[in-house]
C-alpha cells in the first residue's frame, strides 16, 4: 500500500514537471518583466536603505511573537504531575522578555521620532 502511494506520487510529480517544461510562457508581457507585476512604474530607486529603527521594531515584534510560541504548551504542561517546573520556566521567559522590553524602552529604541 505504501509503495503504491509512493509510486503514484512520483509519477504525478514527473508528469507535472514534464508538463511545466512543455508549456512555458513563451511571450512574457511588459508587465511581467517589470519589477512590480502589477504594472506599477517605480518612481524612485528600490535600493534605498531602511531606517535602523524599522529593523529594531521588526526584530522586537518577532521576539514577542516567538514568545507566544514558547508559551503555547504551558496550559498542557500545567497538568503534569510536577507542574511547577514548566510554570517556573514560563515565568522565567516572561520576566526576561519584560526586562528586555524595559531596557529597550529606557534606551529609547521604541521611539519613532527624535
Amino acid at each position: 500500500m505504501t509503495t503504491m502511494a509512493l509510486f503514484t506520487a512520483i509519477i504525478i510529480t514527473m508528469i507535472l514537471a514534464l508538463v511545466s517544461f512543455w508549456f512555458p510562457a513563451m511571450t512574457p508581457d511588459t508587465e511581467k518583466l517589470s519589477p512590480y507585476e502589477c504594472g506599477f512604474d517605480p518612481s524612485g530607486s528600490a535600493r534605498l536603505p531602511f531606517s535602523m529603527r524599522f529593523f529594531l521594531v521588526a526584530i522586537l515584534f518577532l521576539l514577542f511573537d516567538l514568545e507566544i510560541a514558547l508559551l503555547l504548551p504551558t496550559p498542557w504542561a500545567s497538568q503534569l504531575t510536577t507542574p511547577l517546573t514548566p510554570l517556573f520556566f514560563s515565568a522565567l521567559i516572561i520576566s526576561l522578555l519584560a526586562l528586555g522590553l524595559i531596557y529597550e524602552w529606557m534606551q529609547g529604541g521604541l521611539e519613532w521620532a527624535e
